[in-house]
């Protein structure tokens, strides 16, 4: 691809005789992140004077952003050399940013300003050669995002409407949200999308629907108080019934029900559950319809007994042959069920060989829980966890999805 931008980036045909030094990348990107908050900052303030247009697409506040944007899109382009295994994801990115209203142009400034970025940073390590590489690079990101994009505006909107229908409080720090949406969104159970309230213009956090697809255009989502999250803290303590939210593109695979018959396993902790939740309706449908399906093991990890918020409900269920559910207490030695970390009592319980698992929940949870899989003779292939904004196994952008399910 050749296209001249009016900006000190420009997006390179790559030459064929010459191999782009992607290890180069990565040391660099090391480099800079080693810096420390002086790096976003300067990024974000070399993107607000050249563009000061762009400001109004973020947040008031810009505590909460610090070096997200930077971060995500840093991560991304030097991990280049796996473009073609995670192509997927970042065409949902770029369908998923048309909620900013952002347009080619607005990439260009975005790539301007990583350049530089690196560029003040770097110091001697920024030669011409690493200079193109990541020209080149970050290129081929924002090509894929940008073509994603377009042909996404042919059939659906930026974001969704939807109105907030009932709000229900369980217990101190968890709440369960019915929204209505103005018109369906194509989604997957399992599938996450960012959402914006009228109370937060411009804040944008991503939350997962507890529910499979209905054919009311109605979403469930559960909701947990994070301690300073200032999103979590608006949805739990203020929304109400007749408020109005918007939602962008779906996005994620890794939590939804492959087309496969394997049975699963699923560990949630705290409100991680919700993805599981819409998997576990989408194979519930199935048995209701064909009278067959896959056998689902559950197991739901909280702190103490009322965090379970999900138990009558859950219990239910297991009443149906195809599904089990063990719900796991780590901080009350009072408890009468099973005791202890969510991972490492799934793990133990029995031997999982075959089973497809999937993870959710805090970064600390699903962290420990793949491990202990992991050494319990689970294939690393057969784990499936969401990360989202970057491509890092244990990203810290985790936290920022686990801020509300």
């Amino acid at each position: 691809m050749l296209r001249l931008l009016n900006s000190p980036l420009r997006w390179l045909k790559p030459d064929e005789d010459r191999v782009m030094d992607v290890e180069a990348l990565k040391r660099t990107w090391a480099d800079v992140v080693a810096v420390g908050d002086d790096a976003p900052l300067y990024f974000y303030s070399h993107l607000f004077v050249g563009h000061p247009e762009l400001r109004d697409m973020f947040p008031v506040s810009m505590a909460n952003q610090r070096d997200k944007l930077f971060a995500a899109i840093g991560h991304i382009v030097s991990n280049v050399d796996r473009l073609e295994e995670v192509t997927g994801f970042i065409q949902q990115l770029g369908r998923d940013h048309r909620r900013f209203a952002v347009i080619s142009e607005h990439y260009s400034a975005v790539g301007a300003s990583l350049l530089a970025t690196l560029k003040r940073f770097l110091g001697a390590e920024w030669t011409e050669s690493v200079a193109a590489d990541w020209s080149a690079a970050y290129g081929l990101i924002a090509k894929v995002m940008v073509v994603a994009a377009e042909d996404a505006a042919d059939d659906s909107p930026p974001w969704w409407d939807a109105s907030v229908v009932s709000v229900d409080r369980r217990g101190m720090d968890v709440t369960v949200l019915q929204l209505q949406m103005e018109t369906a969104m194509d989604y997957r159970a399992g599938q996450s999308m960012a959402m914006e309230m009228g109370r937060l213009p411009r804040l944008w956090r991503y939350v997962t629907p507890a529910n499979a697809p209905r054919d009311d255009r109605t979403l469930e989502l559960h909701v947990q108080l994070v301690p300073g999250g200032q999103f979590s803290s608006t949805a739990v303590r203020k929304l109400a019934p007749g408020d109005t939210v918007r939602l962008g593109a779906a996005m994620g695979d890794q939590l939804t029900v492959p087309a496969d018959t394997r049975d699963l396993l699923l560990v949630a902790g705290g409100t991680g559950l919700a993805p599981l939740i819409a998997g576990l309706d989408q194979v519930r449908r199935q048995w209701e319809s064909t009278g067959t399906g896959r056998q689902v093991t559950l197991f739901h990890g909280a702190r103490l007994p009322w965090n379970l918020y999900e138990h009558e409900k859950l219990t239910n269920l297991a009443l149906q042959p195809w599904f089990d559910y063990h719900p796991v207490v780590s901080d009350d030695p009072s408890y009468p069920g099973l005791q202890g970390l969510v991972g490492s009592t799934a793990a133990g319980h029995r031997s999982w060989a075959g089973r497809l698992a999937m993870v959710c929940g805090s970064p600390g949870m699903v962290s420990h829980t793949i491990s202990e899989l992991r050494a319990s003779g689970v294939s690393g292939t057969d784990i499936r966890y969401e990360t989202f904004a970057t491509l890092e196994e244990n990203s810290s952008a985790l936290a920022e999805v686990n801020e509300i399910r």
